[in-house]
Protein backbone atom coordinates (compact mmCIF):
# COMPACT_ATOMS: atom_id res chain seq x y z
CA UNK A 1 0.00 0.00 0.00
CA UNK A 2 1.46 3.36 -0.98
CA UNK A 3 1.87 6.00 1.69
CA UNK A 4 -0.66 8.78 1.56
CA UNK A 5 0.89 12.13 0.69
CA UNK A 6 0.71 14.79 3.36
CA UNK A 7 1.11 17.58 0.83
CA UNK A 8 -1.64 20.16 1.41
CA UNK A 9 -4.48 19.57 -0.99
CA UNK A 10 -6.31 22.63 -2.28
CA UNK A 11 -9.61 22.95 -4.05
CA UNK A 12 -10.13 21.62 -7.57
CA UNK A 13 -9.87 25.20 -8.82
CA UNK A 14 -6.51 25.67 -7.07
CA UNK A 15 -5.19 22.44 -8.57
CA UNK A 16 -6.40 23.49 -12.03
CA UNK A 17 -4.69 26.87 -11.73
CA UNK A 18 -1.50 25.19 -10.57
CA UNK A 19 -1.61 22.77 -13.48
CA UNK A 20 -2.22 25.59 -15.95
CA UNK A 21 0.78 27.51 -14.60
CA UNK A 22 2.92 24.40 -14.87
CA UNK A 23 1.77 23.87 -18.46
CA UNK A 24 2.76 27.44 -19.31
CA UNK A 25 6.18 26.95 -17.75
CA UNK A 26 6.61 23.64 -19.58
CA UNK A 27 5.75 25.13 -22.99
CA UNK A 28 7.99 28.10 -22.29
CA UNK A 29 10.97 25.83 -21.74
CA UNK A 30 10.55 23.57 -24.76
CA UNK A 31 13.97 23.49 -26.43
CA UNK A 32 15.46 25.04 -23.29
CA UNK A 33 15.36 22.36 -20.56
CA UNK A 34 15.21 23.71 -17.01
CA UNK A 35 15.83 22.15 -13.61
CA UNK A 36 14.44 23.98 -10.63
CA UNK A 37 16.71 23.11 -7.69
CA UNK A 38 15.47 23.82 -4.18
CA UNK A 39 18.11 24.47 -1.51
CA UNK A 40 16.89 24.39 2.06
CA UNK A 41 17.92 23.52 5.58
CA UNK A 42 17.35 24.73 9.11
CA UNK A 43 19.27 27.76 10.38
CA UNK A 44 23.06 27.43 10.57
CA UNK A 45 23.05 24.56 8.06
CA UNK A 46 25.02 26.63 5.51
CA UNK A 47 22.58 27.30 2.65
CA UNK A 48 24.13 30.61 1.60
CA UNK A 49 27.65 29.18 1.64
CA UNK A 50 26.54 26.11 -0.32
CA UNK A 51 24.92 28.12 -3.12
CA UNK A 52 27.79 30.60 -3.34
CA UNK A 53 30.37 27.81 -3.44
CA UNK A 54 28.40 25.78 -5.99
CA UNK A 55 27.79 28.73 -8.33
CA UNK A 56 31.42 29.88 -8.09
CA UNK A 57 32.69 26.37 -8.85
CA UNK A 58 30.51 26.11 -11.97
CA UNK A 59 31.29 29.61 -13.25
CA UNK A 60 35.02 29.54 -12.54
CA UNK A 61 35.63 26.03 -13.82
CA UNK A 62 36.26 24.64 -10.36
CA UNK A 63 37.82 21.25 -9.82
CA UNK A 64 34.83 18.88 -9.82
CA UNK A 65 36.10 15.44 -10.87
CA UNK A 66 33.13 13.60 -9.35
CA UNK A 67 30.69 15.67 -11.44
CA UNK A 68 31.13 13.81 -14.69
CA UNK A 69 30.10 16.75 -16.85
CA UNK A 70 33.10 18.69 -15.51
CA UNK A 71 35.39 15.71 -14.97
CA UNK A 72 35.02 14.62 -18.61
CA UNK A 73 35.68 18.16 -19.86
CA UNK A 74 32.20 18.52 -21.38
CA UNK A 75 31.18 21.67 -19.44
CA UNK A 76 31.82 24.49 -21.91
CA UNK A 77 30.80 27.26 -19.54
CA UNK A 78 28.29 28.54 -17.01
CA UNK A 79 26.94 32.04 -16.55
CA UNK A 80 24.35 33.82 -14.45
CA UNK A 81 21.21 34.90 -16.30
CA UNK A 82 18.15 36.89 -15.16
CA UNK A 83 15.75 34.81 -13.10
CA UNK A 84 12.32 34.57 -14.79
CA UNK A 85 10.31 35.45 -11.65
CA UNK A 86 10.79 39.14 -10.85
CA UNK A 87 8.63 38.78 -7.74
CA UNK A 88 11.30 36.66 -6.00
CA UNK A 89 14.36 38.48 -4.58
CA UNK A 90 17.62 37.67 -6.33
CA UNK A 91 20.18 35.61 -4.43
CA UNK A 92 22.96 38.12 -3.74
CA UNK A 93 25.75 35.96 -5.13
CA UNK A 94 28.15 38.80 -5.90
CA UNK A 95 27.76 40.30 -2.42
CA UNK A 96 28.32 36.95 -0.73
CA UNK A 97 31.38 36.25 -2.88
CA UNK A 98 32.80 39.68 -2.03
CA UNK A 99 32.35 38.96 1.69
CA UNK A 100 34.17 35.63 1.33
CA UNK A 101 37.09 37.07 -0.63
CA UNK A 102 37.56 40.49 1.02
CA UNK A 103 40.85 41.12 2.86
CA UNK A 104 38.99 40.58 6.15
CA UNK A 105 37.26 37.54 4.66
CA UNK A 106 34.16 36.40 6.54
CA UNK A 107 31.18 34.12 6.07
CA UNK A 108 28.12 35.70 4.41
CA UNK A 109 24.90 36.37 6.29
CA UNK A 110 22.39 33.56 6.65
CA UNK A 111 19.28 32.93 4.59
CA UNK A 112 16.31 34.77 6.11
CA UNK A 113 13.88 34.79 3.19
CA UNK A 114 13.31 33.18 -0.18
CA UNK A 115 15.64 34.13 -3.02
CA UNK A 116 16.56 32.74 -6.42
CA UNK A 117 19.33 32.68 -9.01
CA UNK A 118 19.47 31.24 -12.53
CA UNK A 119 22.43 29.79 -14.44
CA UNK A 120 22.88 28.67 -18.02
CA UNK A 121 25.11 25.62 -18.40
CA UNK A 122 26.51 25.06 -21.92
CA UNK A 123 27.81 21.55 -22.40
CA UNK A 124 28.74 18.88 -24.89
CA UNK A 125 26.20 16.08 -24.73
CA UNK A 126 27.22 12.43 -24.90
CA UNK A 127 23.85 11.53 -26.35
CA UNK A 128 23.67 11.39 -30.10
CA UNK A 129 20.50 12.24 -31.94
CA UNK A 130 19.35 9.51 -34.34
CA UNK A 131 22.28 7.24 -33.52
CA UNK A 132 24.82 10.03 -33.88
CA UNK A 133 23.94 11.13 -37.41
CA UNK A 134 23.25 14.70 -36.36
CA UNK A 135 26.11 15.13 -33.93
CA UNK A 136 25.86 16.03 -30.25
CA UNK A 137 22.30 16.54 -29.09
CA UNK A 138 21.12 20.13 -29.31
CA UNK A 139 17.78 21.33 -30.64
CA UNK A 140 18.74 20.04 -34.09
CA UNK A 141 22.03 18.35 -33.19
CA UNK A 142 25.53 19.45 -34.03
CA UNK A 143 26.03 22.09 -31.31
CA UNK A 144 26.31 22.59 -27.60
CA UNK A 145 23.41 21.60 -25.41
CA UNK A 146 22.07 23.97 -22.79
CA UNK A 147 20.54 23.51 -19.35
CA UNK A 148 18.98 26.27 -17.31
CA UNK A 149 19.44 25.79 -13.57
CA UNK A 150 17.00 27.75 -11.41
CA UNK A 151 18.24 27.75 -7.81
CA UNK A 152 15.65 28.55 -5.14
CA UNK A 153 16.96 29.26 -1.64
CA UNK A 154 14.54 29.27 1.29
CA UNK A 155 14.60 28.68 5.06
CA UNK A 156 13.85 25.09 6.06
CA UNK A 157 11.94 26.41 9.06
CA UNK A 158 9.13 27.38 6.69
CA UNK A 159 8.65 23.74 5.72
CA UNK A 160 7.95 22.83 9.34
CA UNK A 161 4.58 24.55 8.99
CA UNK A 162 3.23 21.88 6.66
CA UNK A 163 1.62 19.80 9.47
CA UNK A 164 -0.23 22.91 10.69
CA UNK A 165 -2.39 22.91 7.57
CA UNK A 166 -4.25 19.85 8.83
CA UNK A 167 -4.48 20.99 12.48
CA UNK A 168 -7.05 23.21 14.18
CA UNK A 169 -5.97 25.94 16.55
CA UNK A 170 -7.10 23.79 19.48
CA UNK A 171 -4.96 20.87 18.28
CA UNK A 172 -1.95 23.13 17.72
CA UNK A 173 -2.33 24.60 21.21
CA UNK A 174 -2.69 21.24 22.96
CA UNK A 175 0.30 19.66 21.18
CA UNK A 176 2.58 22.67 21.62
CA UNK A 177 1.85 23.06 25.32
CA UNK A 178 2.30 19.34 25.96
CA UNK A 179 5.76 19.41 24.35
CA UNK A 180 6.63 22.60 26.25
CA UNK A 181 6.75 20.61 29.48
CA UNK A 182 9.25 18.05 28.22
CA UNK A 183 13.05 17.82 28.21
CA UNK A 184 15.04 20.74 26.89
CA UNK A 185 11.89 22.77 26.21
CA UNK A 186 11.06 23.16 29.90
CA UNK A 187 13.44 26.02 30.73
CA UNK A 188 12.87 28.15 27.59
CA UNK A 189 9.09 27.77 27.85
CA UNK A 190 8.91 28.51 31.60
CA UNK A 191 8.27 32.29 31.16
CA UNK A 192 5.56 31.65 28.59
CA UNK A 193 3.79 29.02 30.68
CA UNK A 194 3.99 31.35 33.68
CA UNK A 195 2.34 34.09 31.61
CA UNK A 196 -0.48 31.71 30.65
CA UNK A 197 -1.25 30.98 34.31
CA UNK A 198 -3.13 34.28 34.73
CA UNK A 199 -4.82 34.23 31.32
CA UNK A 200 -8.52 33.55 30.75
CA UNK A 201 -8.78 32.47 27.08
CA UNK A 202 -12.48 33.40 26.98
CA UNK A 203 -11.95 36.93 28.30
CA UNK A 204 -12.30 39.87 25.93
CA UNK A 205 -9.20 40.24 23.78
CA UNK A 206 -6.75 43.05 24.44
CA UNK A 207 -4.04 43.72 21.87
CA UNK A 208 -1.24 44.35 24.44
CA UNK A 209 -1.95 40.93 25.97
CA UNK A 210 -1.89 39.24 22.56
CA UNK A 211 1.37 40.96 21.67
CA UNK A 212 3.02 40.08 24.98
CA UNK A 213 2.04 36.40 24.71
CA UNK A 214 3.20 36.19 21.08
CA UNK A 215 6.56 37.77 21.92
CA UNK A 216 7.12 35.45 24.90
CA UNK A 217 6.13 32.41 22.83
CA UNK A 218 8.49 33.44 20.01
CA UNK A 219 11.33 33.94 22.47
CA UNK A 220 10.76 30.41 23.79
CA UNK A 221 10.94 28.92 20.29
CA UNK A 222 14.14 30.78 19.51
CA UNK A 223 15.74 29.75 22.80
CA UNK A 224 14.97 26.12 21.94
CA UNK A 225 16.79 26.57 18.63
CA UNK A 226 19.84 28.28 20.14
CA UNK A 227 23.26 26.68 20.51
CA UNK A 228 23.37 24.29 23.42
CA UNK A 229 19.80 23.03 22.93
CA UNK A 230 19.80 22.69 19.12
CA UNK A 231 16.13 21.60 18.89
CA UNK A 232 14.62 21.54 15.42
CA UNK A 233 10.93 20.53 15.37
CA UNK A 234 9.69 24.01 16.23
CA UNK A 235 6.55 25.40 14.64
CA UNK A 236 5.35 27.87 13.51
CA UNK A 237 8.47 28.16 11.38
CA UNK A 238 7.98 31.80 10.43
CA UNK A 239 8.27 32.77 14.09
CA UNK A 240 11.90 31.63 13.82
CA UNK A 241 12.50 33.02 10.31
CA UNK A 242 9.86 35.70 9.62
CA UNK A 243 11.58 37.15 6.54
CA UNK A 244 9.75 40.30 5.43
CA UNK A 245 6.76 39.46 7.68
CA UNK A 246 8.41 40.56 10.93
CA UNK A 247 5.69 42.08 13.14
CA UNK A 248 2.79 41.15 10.83
CA UNK A 249 -0.51 40.45 12.67
CA UNK A 250 -0.61 36.93 11.20
CA UNK A 251 2.59 36.20 13.14
CA UNK A 252 1.13 37.56 16.38
CA UNK A 253 -0.55 34.59 18.05
CA UNK A 254 0.31 31.92 20.59
CA UNK A 255 -1.14 28.67 21.94
CA UNK A 256 -3.61 28.86 24.82
CA UNK A 257 -4.97 26.40 27.37
CA UNK A 258 -8.44 25.65 26.01
CA UNK A 259 -11.15 23.76 27.86
CA UNK A 260 -13.30 22.79 24.89
CA UNK A 261 -15.91 25.42 25.72
CA UNK A 262 -17.34 27.50 22.83
CA UNK A 263 -14.96 30.32 21.88
CA UNK A 264 -16.57 33.77 21.41
CA UNK A 265 -15.15 35.56 18.32
CA UNK A 266 -14.06 38.63 20.31
CA UNK A 267 -12.39 36.66 23.08
CA UNK A 268 -8.64 36.21 23.40
CA UNK A 269 -8.92 32.64 22.11
CA UNK A 270 -11.15 33.79 19.26
CA UNK A 271 -8.63 36.38 18.11
CA UNK A 272 -5.74 33.95 18.42
CA UNK A 273 -7.62 31.33 16.42
CA UNK A 274 -8.45 33.82 13.67
CA UNK A 275 -4.80 34.84 13.32
CA UNK A 276 -3.68 31.21 13.35
CA UNK A 277 -6.06 30.43 10.47
CA UNK A 278 -4.89 33.56 8.62
CA UNK A 279 -1.31 32.39 9.06
CA UNK A 280 -2.16 29.10 7.38
CA UNK A 281 -4.26 30.54 4.55
CA UNK A 282 -2.33 33.73 3.78
CA UNK A 283 1.26 32.67 4.43
CA UNK A 284 1.77 28.91 4.63
CA UNK A 285 -0.46 27.65 1.82
CA UNK A 286 0.63 30.26 -0.79
CA UNK A 287 4.28 29.47 -0.06
CA UNK A 288 3.71 25.80 -0.86
CA UNK A 289 1.57 26.51 -3.91
CA UNK A 290 3.84 29.17 -5.42
CA UNK A 291 7.24 27.69 -4.69
CA UNK A 292 7.49 24.19 -3.23
CA UNK A 293 5.17 22.50 -5.73
CA UNK A 294 7.33 23.77 -8.62
CA UNK A 295 10.63 22.26 -7.45
CA UNK A 296 12.18 19.44 -9.53
CA UNK A 297 15.24 18.53 -7.44
CA UNK A 298 15.89 19.22 -3.78
CA UNK A 299 18.93 19.34 -1.50
CA UNK A 300 18.31 19.52 2.25
CA UNK A 301 21.33 20.75 4.22
CA UNK A 302 21.65 19.43 7.77
CA UNK A 303 23.83 20.66 10.64
CA UNK A 304 24.45 17.21 12.11
CA UNK A 305 27.43 18.39 14.16
CA UNK A 306 25.31 21.02 15.88
CA UNK A 307 22.69 18.42 16.77
CA UNK A 308 25.42 16.12 18.10
CA UNK A 309 26.45 18.87 20.48
CA UNK A 310 22.82 19.08 21.61
CA UNK A 311 22.71 15.39 22.59
CA UNK A 312 20.18 12.58 21.94
CA UNK A 313 17.11 14.78 22.45
CA UNK A 314 18.34 17.25 19.83
CA UNK A 315 19.11 14.40 17.42
CA UNK A 316 15.65 12.85 17.82
CA UNK A 317 14.08 16.28 17.36
CA UNK A 318 16.13 16.77 14.19
CA UNK A 319 14.97 13.39 12.86
CA UNK A 320 11.35 14.44 13.39
CA UNK A 321 11.96 17.79 11.68
CA UNK A 322 13.64 16.19 8.65
CA UNK A 323 10.76 13.76 8.23
CA UNK A 324 8.33 16.70 8.31
CA UNK A 325 10.50 18.57 5.79
CA UNK A 326 10.32 15.73 3.27
CA UNK A 327 6.56 15.52 3.74
CA UNK A 328 6.39 18.95 2.13
CA UNK A 329 7.35 17.59 -1.28
CA UNK A 330 5.44 15.70 -3.88
CA UNK A 331 7.88 12.90 -4.60
CA UNK A 332 7.92 10.42 -7.46
CA UNK A 333 8.91 10.05 -11.07
CA UNK A 334 7.82 12.70 -13.55
CA UNK A 335 6.03 11.32 -16.56
CA UNK A 336 5.38 13.79 -19.37
CA UNK A 337 1.85 14.59 -18.19
CA UNK A 338 2.83 14.60 -14.52
CA UNK A 339 5.66 17.03 -15.20
CA UNK A 340 3.21 19.40 -16.88
CA UNK A 341 0.22 19.25 -14.55
CA UNK A 342 1.59 17.98 -11.24
CA UNK A 343 5.39 18.30 -11.11
CA UNK A 344 7.14 16.21 -8.51
CA UNK A 345 10.54 16.22 -6.85
CA UNK A 346 12.44 13.53 -8.72
CA UNK A 347 15.67 13.57 -6.68
CA UNK A 348 16.33 14.46 -3.04
CA UNK A 349 19.76 14.77 -1.48
CA UNK A 350 20.36 15.14 2.25
CA UNK A 351 23.74 16.72 3.00
CA UNK A 352 25.55 16.91 6.34
CA UNK A 353 27.42 20.21 6.10
CA UNK A 354 30.63 21.40 7.78
CA UNK A 355 32.47 18.17 6.98
CA UNK A 356 35.67 20.23 6.99
CA UNK A 357 35.37 20.43 10.80
CA UNK A 358 36.32 16.73 10.86
CA UNK A 359 39.30 14.78 9.55
CA UNK A 360 38.52 12.84 6.38
CA UNK A 361 38.62 9.59 8.36
CA UNK A 362 35.32 10.66 9.93
CA UNK A 363 33.48 11.78 6.80
CA UNK A 364 31.97 8.37 6.10
CA UNK A 365 30.87 8.16 9.74
CA UNK A 366 29.19 11.56 9.43
CA UNK A 367 27.32 10.28 6.37
CA UNK A 368 26.27 7.16 8.30
CA UNK A 369 24.82 9.27 11.12
CA UNK A 370 22.91 11.37 8.60
CA UNK A 371 21.49 8.23 6.98
CA UNK A 372 20.11 7.16 10.35
CA UNK A 373 18.57 10.59 10.88
CA UNK A 374 16.80 10.59 7.51
CA UNK A 375 15.97 6.88 7.20
CA UNK A 376 12.20 7.49 7.41
CA UNK A 377 12.47 10.27 4.83
CA UNK A 378 14.57 8.05 2.53
CA UNK A 379 12.07 5.21 2.74
CA UNK A 380 9.20 7.48 1.79
CA UNK A 381 11.08 8.96 -1.18
CA UNK A 382 12.24 5.59 -2.46
CA UNK A 383 8.75 4.11 -2.12
CA UNK A 384 7.43 6.92 -4.31
CA UNK A 385 10.09 6.36 -6.95
CA UNK A 386 12.33 9.34 -6.15
CA UNK A 387 16.03 8.50 -5.81
CA UNK A 388 17.45 9.90 -2.58
CA UNK A 389 20.89 9.88 -1.05
CA UNK A 390 22.94 11.19 1.89
CA UNK A 391 26.33 12.84 1.74
CA UNK A 392 28.80 14.69 3.98
CA UNK A 393 30.17 17.82 2.32
CA UNK A 394 31.66 21.27 2.66
CA UNK A 395 30.89 23.49 -0.32
CA UNK A 396 33.72 25.80 0.78
CA UNK A 397 36.42 24.08 2.78
CA UNK A 398 37.91 26.20 5.58
CA UNK A 399 40.48 23.69 6.89
CA UNK A 400 43.22 21.36 5.78
CA UNK A 401 44.17 18.00 7.25
CA UNK A 402 47.32 17.49 9.28
CA UNK A 403 48.76 14.95 11.69
CA UNK A 404 49.81 16.26 15.09
CA UNK A 405 51.67 14.53 17.89
CA UNK A 406 50.43 14.81 21.46
CA UNK A 407 52.01 12.87 24.33
CA UNK A 408 53.69 10.59 21.84
CA UNK A 409 50.46 9.79 19.97
CA UNK A 410 49.75 10.95 16.43
CA UNK A 411 46.28 12.47 16.05
CA UNK A 412 44.38 13.23 12.81
CA UNK A 413 43.68 16.96 13.05
CA UNK A 414 42.21 19.80 11.02
CA UNK A 415 44.04 23.10 10.69
CA UNK A 416 42.60 26.51 9.91
CA UNK A 417 42.32 30.10 11.09
CA UNK A 418 39.66 30.42 13.81
CA UNK A 419 37.30 33.39 13.74
CA UNK A 420 38.52 36.18 16.02
CA UNK A 421 37.17 35.70 19.52
CA UNK A 422 36.76 31.94 19.27
CA UNK A 423 38.06 30.20 22.36
CA UNK A 424 39.33 26.76 23.23
CA UNK A 425 40.01 26.27 26.91
CA UNK A 426 41.81 29.39 28.13
CA UNK A 427 43.04 30.36 24.68
CA UNK A 428 41.23 33.07 22.70
CA UNK A 429 42.12 33.29 19.01
CA UNK A 430 43.00 36.47 17.15
CA UNK A 431 41.54 35.66 13.73
CA UNK A 432 44.98 35.59 12.07
CA UNK A 433 46.85 32.60 13.49
CA UNK A 434 46.38 29.11 12.06
CA UNK A 435 45.86 26.36 14.61
CA UNK A 436 45.46 22.60 14.44
CA UNK A 437 42.91 20.82 16.62
CA UNK A 438 41.86 17.24 17.10
CA UNK A 439 38.04 17.45 16.83
CA UNK A 440 37.49 13.93 18.10
CA UNK A 441 36.07 10.83 16.45
CA UNK A 442 32.48 10.01 15.58
CA UNK A 443 31.25 6.56 16.67
CA UNK A 444 31.69 3.71 14.22
CA UNK A 445 28.12 2.54 15.00
CA UNK A 446 25.85 5.54 14.34
CA UNK A 447 22.91 4.13 16.32
CA UNK A 448 24.82 4.64 19.58
CA UNK A 449 24.37 8.40 19.43
CA UNK A 450 20.62 7.98 20.04
CA UNK A 451 21.21 5.97 23.20
CA UNK A 452 22.73 8.81 25.16
CA UNK A 453 26.33 7.69 24.79
CA UNK A 454 28.70 10.67 24.96
CA UNK A 455 30.38 11.85 21.74
CA UNK A 456 33.33 14.00 22.93
CA UNK A 457 33.85 16.49 20.11
CA UNK A 458 35.32 19.96 19.97
CA UNK A 459 34.80 22.42 17.15
CA UNK A 460 35.91 25.93 16.29
CA UNK A 461 34.44 28.35 13.79
CA UNK A 462 37.09 28.88 11.13
CA UNK A 463 37.43 31.81 8.75
CA UNK A 464 36.87 31.18 5.04
CA UNK A 465 39.92 30.01 3.08
CA UNK A 466 41.97 32.34 0.91
CA UNK A 467 40.82 31.89 -2.69
CA UNK A 468 43.91 30.65 -4.58
CA UNK A 469 45.09 32.94 -7.39
CA UNK A 470 44.42 31.68 -10.89
CA UNK A 471 47.28 29.53 -12.06
CA UNK A 472 48.58 28.50 -8.65
CA UNK A 473 49.52 24.86 -8.21
CA UNK A 474 47.06 22.47 -6.68
CA UNK A 475 47.85 21.09 -3.27
CA UNK A 476 47.65 17.40 -2.35
CA UNK A 477 44.00 17.75 -1.31
CA UNK A 478 43.14 19.02 -4.78
CA UNK A 479 42.46 22.59 -3.69
CA UNK A 480 42.86 24.19 -6.93
CA UNK A 481 44.46 26.93 -8.35
CA UNK A 482 42.25 29.61 -9.80
CA UNK A 483 39.59 27.01 -10.13
CA UNK A 484 37.36 27.91 -7.25
CA UNK A 485 37.33 27.34 -3.53
CA UNK A 486 38.54 24.07 -2.04
CA UNK A 487 35.60 21.82 -1.14
CA UNK A 488 34.63 18.39 0.10
CA UNK A 489 32.33 16.25 -2.08
CA UNK A 490 30.56 19.17 -3.75
CA UNK A 491 31.19 17.39 -7.04
CA UNK A 492 29.41 14.26 -5.79
CA UNK A 493 26.42 16.35 -4.80
CA UNK A 494 26.24 17.95 -8.26
CA UNK A 495 26.48 14.55 -9.95
CA UNK A 496 23.54 13.21 -7.96
CA UNK A 497 21.40 16.32 -8.48
CA UNK A 498 22.20 17.12 -12.12
CA UNK A 499 24.22 14.27 -13.63
CA UNK A 500 21.32 12.54 -15.39
CA UNK A 501 20.23 15.80 -17.05
CA UNK A 502 23.57 16.59 -18.71
CA UNK A 503 24.41 13.31 -20.45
Amino acid sequence: MSEKSSVPQGTIWEELKSGTASLGAYLGHLGDPTIRLGVTGLSRAGKTVFITGMVHALISGGRLPGFRLAGEGRLAGARIIPHPDDAVPRFAYEDHLATLTAPDRAWPTSTRQISALSLNLDFQSRRRAFGGLLGPAGVFGGGLSKLTLDIVDYPGEWLLDLPLLSKSYAEFSAETLAKAGLGKRVEPFAPFLAALADIDPLAEAEEPVIKRLAETFTAALRACRAEGRELSALAPGRFLMPGDLEGAPALTFAPLRLTGAPVPPQSLAGRMERRYEAYKSKIVRPFFKNHIERIDRQIVLVDVLGALNGGPEALNDLETALTDVLAAFRVGGNSLLASIFSPRVTRILFAATKADHLHYTNHDRLEAILRVLVRRAHHRAEAAGSPSDSIALAAIRATREVMAREKGVELPCVAGVPVAGEALGNRVFDGETEVAIFPGDLPAAPETIFRGEAVPLQFLRFRPPVLPPRGAERDKAGAGAGAGFPHIRLDRALEFLLGDAVQ
